[in-house]
């Protein structure tokens, strides 16, 4: 038996380490978090206010038959290596599993995974160290902080409007969303008008008077100066300058899931769902290895020995002029966790070269990553860029144009970036240009975008809301609650979204704002770093927060429940539309006194015949909401698919046809087809 024991946070990356790590070792899973806060003392936070926030922790459901299965695991071994993610979330798990399966001090080591590779696992087993208290102290911290706030407000708003849920960094993102459509509802567009002078290679706009910038707010205006022009267009200056164009970072967390978003298309959700399988490990032809360093981090350092083998990647591959330097970090606040940026852990494990052990969206965001972290490494891109203007009795016209000198990192970044040339024909000053094609256009200026993802993330890592690991989940959250819709890929907030965020507005807005939520993320900082004690903080928010909440649930105005239209046919009073654990239902309004709940007639989608018994599938929904095809004789007959049948049959094997992803594929066998 191994009398050494090794806990990691997921299955797939156990199995690749204990390959790494040999006989001696058995590496076991512990599937994530193993306890969180109970729902039990007051108000169900389980947490001790009055003995200093003590929390209450108990096992998840789910969990009691993995802690078992580790404590054997830990009776059985002589020392135990907590190896949960290198973070402060996997420091409070490490921290966890610790407490909960009884370890003692001396028979433990905390092993830090960077990344999931045969050496770097076998450096850090080498360089143990152990479970960092204050990290612990401000994960919990935060965790207290989020369940006060999470249960309070969302019992309150339950109850006053209906809205489902309120969180500390939710309800700020929703509120920028609000706020934002806001603007946009104000928004007074105004006129303006642009004068383009149109040559047979380019094209100059008018944009100054003599000296001074022109604006043109009416089409009088553009039409006075039409009629001043000649078709005779003077050079004025002519002005050639090299300009760089900057090699970019290698990805933190926030910037890769902005850039998957917009250039991949991938929600946070995705990018980092793919991204932690990419961390885990892959199998390759004779090897498991994780593909990247990991992702969760604010920190653009790259390690020296990455570098050395990137830079003589660089100069093989493209020649000496390509190689450029090393990023510094900008001074930015609130970078926490001394990690690496996310990077390939290979320089030679070229995209192309592992493409078939990857599905096509794992290819796509390797390739982002890679060709990312080389390019932060090559020498800039150089332009020539060439302005000319023009005169035309005193009116100024301008063009511009470049010439892509030198590819520097655009070598291998040109896929995401556009790098196209506009060339200017060679022209001197004094010269003259004729033309009399001259456009005369109306314009009106536009409101605020609404946010994309890409937007609201970059956003929020700006203003100091949150953290870049939990961006995808805020995100999430607010889609899943129906707070905001998505209109062409912008975030649009509900009715529901628009009333949660003017309650709280109402009642907490010293609290639920951009300031005290960035201010709250440095106090926790500090908390890690040793400088404040966790419960203080604790007992400082809650002393503001608590006499809040109960003023709003005396002060705040109950919504009162739609009416139907319909009366109740046991006592008369009016039917009433209410929201209940499982969506709106209908029933009396003189509850509870009239108990009266009218049966909605489920419409039922059928799609095909049963291929296993004489029923007939239809579309159903799990509670959360989650279409899946199953059979109408349930439980009778079990058939279920998440994809949708099709009644027809596949030429092949004859077995049923099913719709996914655009393609048509059979049920049983390799069959693909694309659909119409």
């Amino acid at each position: 038996m191994p009398k050494n024991l090794v806990i990691v946070e997921s299955p797939s990356k156990s199995k690749t380490i204990e390959k790494y790590l040999g006989s001696d070792y058995k590496v076991v899973s512990s599937k994530g978090h193993i306890r969180d806060l109970a729902t039990t003392g007051q108000y169900g936070l389980g947490v001790d206010i009055e003995n200093g926030f003590k929390p209450n922790y108990v096992a998840i459901k789910g969990k009691t038959k993995v802690i078992n299965d580790l404590k054997k695991d830990v009776k059985n071994s002589d020392l135990v290596y907590l190896a949960s993610d290198p973070d402060r979330e996997g420091e409070a798990i490490a921290w966890h599993l610790k407490d909960a399966l009884g370890i003692k001090d001396k028979n433990y080591k905390r092993v830090l995974f960077n990344e999931i590779t045969h050496d770097k696992v076998l450096e850090a087993m080498k360089n143990p160290t152990v479970i960092d208290d204050n990290l612990v102290k401000s994960q919990e911290t935060r965790r207290i902080l989020d369940r006060i706030i999470g249960f309070r407000l969302s019992k309150l708003l339950q109850s006053k409007i209906g809205a489902k849920s309120a969180g500390r960094v939710q309800s700020v993102a929703l509120k920028l969303i609000v706020d934002r459509e806001r603007e946009i509802e104000a928004f007074n567009p105004e006129e303006y008008w642009t004068i383009t002078a149109i040559f047979p290679e380019y094209e100059a706009e008018l944009f100054k008077y003599k000296k001074d910038d022109i604006e043109l707010k009416c089409e009088e205006e553009a039409q006075a100066v039409l009629a001043k022009l000649s078709d005779t267009y003077t050079v004025e200056s002519v002005e050639k300058k090299e300009k760089s164009r900057k090699s970019k970072y290698p990805f933190i967390t926030s910037t890769l899931q902005q850039e998957a978003s917009t250039k991949l298309g991938f929600s946070a959700k995705k990018t980092m769902s793919i991204a932690q399988k990419l961390y885990e490990g892959i199998d390759l032809e004779n090897e498991t290895v994780g593909l990247i360093t990991y992702m969760r981090t604010d920190s653009i350092r790259l390690s020296d020995d990455f570098v050395k083998q990137a830079m003589a990647y660089i100069e093989k591959n493209y020649g000496k002029d390509y190689k450029g330097h090393i990023k510094k970090a900008k001074n930015t606040e609130n970078v926490q966790d001394a990690h690496e940026g996310i990077r390939p852990t290979s320089v030679m494990r070229e995209p192309l070269k592992v493409k078939k052990f990857l599905s096509n969206d794992e290819f796509k965001l390797y390739s982002l990553i890679y060709k990312r972290t080389l390019a932060s490494l090559m020498a800039d891109a150089t332009v020539n860029q060439t302005t000319i203007i023009f005169d035309n009795n005193d009116y100024k016209f301008k063009t511009t144009g470049q010439i892509l000198l030198f590819e520097g990192y655009l070598k291998v970044y040109k896929d995401y970036e556009s790098s196209e040339d506009k060339i200017l024909p060679e022209i001197k000053t004094e010269e003259q240009a004729i033309t009399n094609d001259v456009s005369c256009e109306q314009h009106f200026t536009k409101p605020p975008s609404r946010y994309t993802e890409a937007k609201l993330i970059k956003e929020m890592e700006e203003l100091g809301i949150g953290r870049p690991s939990t961006y995808a989940k805020t995100i999430d959250t607010i889609k899943e609650r129906n707070y905001v819709e998505m209109e062409d890929k912008k975030f649009k907030p509900t009715e529901m979204g628009i009333e949660t965020t003017d309650k709280l507005q109402e009642f907490f807005s010293d609290l639920i704002n951009v300031e005290y939520t960035r201010d709250m993320e440095s106090e926790l900082d500090e908390i890690a770093d040793g400088k404040l004690v966790w419960n203080n903080v604790l007992a400082d928010f809650y002393k503001l927060f608590e006499p809040r909440v109960k003023d709003a649930f005396t002060d705040m105005e109950k919504k009162a429940p739609v009416e139907t239209g319909e009366k109740c046919p046991e006592c008369g009073n009016p039917l009433v539309v209410r929201k209940g654990r499982y969506g709106e239902f209908t029933a009396c309004s003189n509850y509870p006194k009239c108990k009266y709940i009218k049966k909605e007639e489920k419409k039922v989608t059928e799609i095909m015949p049963c291929p296993n018994c004489d029923g007939t599938i239809i579309e159903r929904k799990t509670k959360k909401g989650k279409v899946f095809y199953g059979c109408s004789n349930y439980p009778k007959c079990k058939f279920a698919s998440w994809d949708k049948p099709l009644d027809e049959k596949c030429p092949n094997c004859k077995a049923y046809l099913v719709e996914k992803n655009g393609k048509i594929k059979c049920s049983s066998c390799d069959y693909t087809k694309e659909s119409d």
